[in-house]
């Protein structure tokens, strides 16, 4: 494919599993309508963002693949005709759990799926708790519609994540994410905070000359263990070109969809006119394998 036509499902989520998911299938429905080959759903959309409490109750919340998530994602890409990148807490055995982004063709398979390779361990965002390490490395998702280089929120701040899926053929970048403002920051905070984040993503598409799709839900989430305010899901989730113009975005406050076309033949184009994998100088980077380049 020459193009493809992607749609965004920015999301505000609630308590209820089965409200959160019927919301998504209804987008994903109206998408595929209105011609989409291509839904992207946030960062575990099924549920509210546990993660901002470590709770051994939320392990409950965890599904196998395949599982009842992963069915209805695959019935609803057969069904709708369409591509789409889910998300969900992956239960891989007894005790072993992931963060896990998985990818259905049209024909309803699973075309692959992505164990978020990076894992924060923050205030309000301890995911540690509750995932291991991703093993899969970057590995493009080869699809009917082309290969996807999906990843997982805070995989999006790491530009070595990017440059390898770029490296194995990735046409797009795609990032599932739930990221948002401590409710008590200020204004300013909140904006640097909100710009660093886009920024660093369209860094992503201007040094790998690749389209990019970020994803995040929307909405204040309440912490229930009341140890912080909570997170306001900021939104915003966007579309990229090859050069890191913003094609499309959403608002910092609603629900919505956003759609909009990629347009593949422009990876190339830009690559002639922006040689950065020509002039890499691989032979130099040996030191990207260590932690830290101690002066002695």
């Amino acid at each position: 494919m020459n193009s493809i036509n992607i749609v965004l499902v920015q999301q505000k989520m609630y308590a209820d599993y089965q409200a959160n998911l019927d919301y998504s299938i209804a987008k994903i429905q109206t998408a595929a309508k209105n011609g989409a080959d291509l839904v992207v759903l946030c960062e575990l959309h099924s549920s509210l963002y546990f993660c901002q409490e470590e709770s051994f109750q939320y392990f409950n919340l965890a599904q196998t693949i395949p599982g009842p998530l992963t069915d209805k994602l695959a019935e609803t890409a057969k069904d709708n005709n369409v591509v789409i990148v889910g998300s969900l807490f992956e239960k891989r055995a007894d005790g072993l759990y992931h963060n896990t982004a998985v990818v259905f063709d049209k024909d309803g398979s699973l075309a692959g799926f992505y164990r978020k390779m990076h894992i924060p361990d923050d205030p309000g965002y301890y995911e540690k708790y509750y995932f291991a390490l991703g093993d899969l490395g970057f590995t493009p998702i080869q699809t009917s519609i082309g290969k996807l280089g999906v990843m997982v929120c805070w995989d999006q701040w790491f530009p070595e994540s990017a440059r390898l899926m770029a490296l194995a053929g990735a046409q797009v970048l795609i990032y599932p994410s739930a990221i948002g403002w401590d409710p008590r920051d200020d204004a300013n905070e909140q904006q640097r905070q909100f710009q660093a984040w886009q920024i660093i993503q369209q860094s992503h598409a201007i040094a790998n000359n690749l389209p990019l799709i970020s994803a995040n839900r929307v909405g204040l989430e309440k912490d229930t263990s009341n140890k912080t305010a909570g997170i306001d899901f900021w939104g915003q989730s966007f579309v990229a070109d090859t050069m890191g113009k913003i094609i499309v975005q959403a608002s910092s406050k609603n629900a919505e969809t956003i759609q909009t076309q990629i347009d593949l033949t422009e990876i190339e184009k830009t690559r002639q006119l922006w040689p950065y994998l020509r002039d890499r100088r691989i032979e130099a980077y040996n030191d990207l394998n260590k932690r830290y380049i101690d002066e002695s």
